[in-house]
């Protein structure tokens, strides 16, 4: 997305907007993701229908987060809401696929956050999982 892609142009300073970085190309494309890929709520959509017709895809993602479990308390809370979310709805239900778009993105917050807490200094996972899935998060 242009925010995310935004973001990461902004860890890298001025560096990332100079041709020789593929970040000013992936920056200048970012929009049309939703002109290539469908609208975000399709793109929510079609998460649901992956999850739906190839069921092992959900079991890898819950699998590889549950490998982070007790890690951070904020990721920790914010896979539970999606544990009980996918719990407590199948996956064909008319709610879920009216909150499709809440789901996607914390599908997507919480891989992040796990990759982080694998990859990179506590310091960093830890701000990012208080700023994107802490109460206070904006």
């Amino acid at each position: 997305t242009p925010e995310a892609t935004y973001e990461a142009l902004e860890c890298l300073g001025g560096a990332g907007f100079v041709e020789e970085s593929n970040m000013s190309r992936i920056y200048r494309e970012a929009p049309l993701n939703s002109i290539w890929e469908g609208s975000g709520n399709v793109i929510c959509l079609d998460i649901l229908r992956a999850m739906r017709k190839s069921p092992e895809s959900l079991q890898a993602y819950l699998s590889f987060m549950r490998e982070t479990k007790g890690s951070n308390k904020h990721l920790d809370a914010a896979f539970e809401r999606i544990e009980k979310t996918l719990a407590t709805k199948t996956l064909s239900n008319d709610l879920l696929e009216r909150n499709a778009r809440t789901l996607a993105t914390q599908l997507a917050l919480c891989l992040q956050a796990a990759l982080l807490i694998r990859r990179l200094p506590q310091t960093v996972s830890d701000a990012f999982c208080s700023s994107r899935l802490g109460p206070d998060r904006g």
